[in-house]
């Protein structure tokens, strides 16, 4: 686990990969080798094994809202938006109070063509964090609110 941490911080997931693979099948499906497969397999962009792993660490910890936000997130990576808001919004309630949930459910509402609901969304994670304001004006999952 330590070697794959180490490849992780030297931005080689697919090293970190390698090393995770090692590990007997028990250890791979534990917590902290769970998350670390995470993080490698969405730093090397393979959108469908980490939306499997994000979800599995969903359904192992289904109190933990971030696992919810970065398997969404892989979801919608994948290109099934659909997917990734509904398991968003399947998460546990705490994700309420997290702007980075509002931010997420407003990029994938303004996919799917909800706009009205997005603008609520995005406006109810700049309250919480203003430094997202910056990163919705360059992010294209928003340009459907950027044409208004």
């Amino acid at each position: 686990m330590r070697s794959a941490l180490g490849w992780l911080e030297l931005g080689l997931p697919e090293e970190a990969l390698s090393e995770l693979a090692s590990l007997s099948a028990r250890d791979r499906m534990r917590r902290h080798a769970l998350e670390l497969r995470l993080i490698a397999e969405m730093e090397a962009h393979r959108w469908n094994a980490a939306a499997d792993t994000g979800r599995l660490l969903c359904l192992k910890e289904p109190k933990e809202a971030r696992f919810f936000i970065h398997a969404a997130y892989c979801l919608h990576e994948t290109g099934d938006t659909l997917a990734a808001r509904d398991w968003l919004l399947r998460g546990p309630a705490t994700l309420i109070e997290d702007p980075l949930f509002h931010y997420n459910i407003a990029c994938y509402l303004a996919v799917l063509g909800d706009c009205k609901q997005a603008e609520s969304h995005l406006e109810r994670a700049f309250a919480m964090d203003e430094s997202l304001r910056q990163t919705a004006q360059e992010d294209t999952d928003l340009a459907a609110l950027h044409k208004k």
